[in-house]
C-alpha cells in the first residue's frame, strides 16, 4: 500500500539501558509526536520547531516513563496517549486512552493502537502506515521478557504471534530497546533471525523463551 502522508522518525538512544526515544514529523504539516520519554528533553530540543503535539505511551515501566514530567512541563498543551488502564497509573489530565484496534489521528498522520499484553500488562504498540513502534513487545532479535510483575507469558505469545507478526511483512519494527544486531528491523527479516519468532504453537514458544532466559547474555 502507498503511503499517503510523509512523515520522518528520528531516534534518539539513551535511557535506563539502551532505551529509544522516538520523534516523528509529519513532512506535510511539522506536527512532532513522540513515542516514550525515556530520555532528557534536551537531547531533542535542538529538532523541536513547534511543541509536540502528543506522546504515545507503549507501556508505564518506569524507564519509559521516566521523563514524562518534564516533558509535560515544557508542553503544557501536550496530549498522551496510552492504554486505558495507564491512566490511574498516570494520573495526569491530558491522557487520551485509546481502545484495542483503534485509530486515531495526530494531524494528519493516523495511527492504530493495538493492545499487546504480556510484557506489561498496559503495552501498547503503534502502527503509522508501514511501521509500528513495540515498546518492550518486540525487540530486534527476540521478544519482550515475562520477568516482571504483571507480565505473562501466554498474553505476550497472543500478541506476537497473533496481533503483530501477522502484519505485512515488509512492516518496519521500531523498538523499545537497542538490544539487537540493528536498531530496526522488518518484521520478516526479524522472523529469519530470531528462534523466539519461529514457534510452532503457544507451548513451543513457552519452551524457547525458558531456554532463552537460561542462555540470556546480559545487555541482550
Amino acid at each position: 500500500m502507498k503511503p499517503t502522508t510523509d512523515f520522518a522518525i528520528r531516534s534518539f538512544i539513551g535511557g535506563y539501558d539502551k532505551n529509544f526515544t522516538y520523534f516523528i514529523t509529519c513532512m506535510q504539516t511539522g506536527v512532532h509526536i513522540i513515542v516514550d520519554t525515556a530520555i532528557e528533553l534536551d537531547q531533542i530540543k535542538p529538532f523541536i520547531r513547534s511543541d509536540p503535539a502528543a506522546i504515545l505511551v507503549t507501556h508505564t515501566h518506569g524507564d519509559h516513563i521516566a521523563y514524562l514530567d518534564e516533558y509535560i512541563q515544557a508542553f503544557p498543551g501536550i496530549v498522551i496517549v496510552g492504554h486505558p488502564e495507564s491512566e490511574n497509573k498516570l494520573d495526569i489530565k491530558r491522557f487520551k486512552p485509546v481502545k484495542n484496534n483503534s485509530g486515531f489521528s495526530v494531524g494528519r498522520l493516523k495511527f492504530q493502537a493495538i493492545h499487546t499484553p504480556g510484557h506489561y500488562f498496559d503495552s501498547v504498540c503503534y502502527v503509522l502506515e508501514n511501521v509500528i513502534f513495540t515498546g518492550d513487545t518486540l525487540f530486534v532479535g527476540r521478544t519482550g521478557r515475562t520477568i516482571s510483575a504483571q507480565s505473562d507469558i501466554i498474553d505476550l505469545y497472543d500478541s506476537v504471534y497473533n496481533k503483530i507478526l501477522v502484519l505485512p511483512l515488509q512492516t518496519r519494527i521500531y523498538p523499545g530497546h537497542d538490544y539487537g544486531p540493528e536498531p530496526t528491523i522488518t518484521i520478516e527479516k526479524n522472523i529469519a533471525i530470531s528462534p523466539l519468532l519461529q514457534a510452532e504453537n503457544e507451548q513451543d514458544f513457552i519452551l524457547r523463551m525458558d531456554t532463552f532466559e537460561r542462555t540470556r547474555l546480559p545487555g541482550t
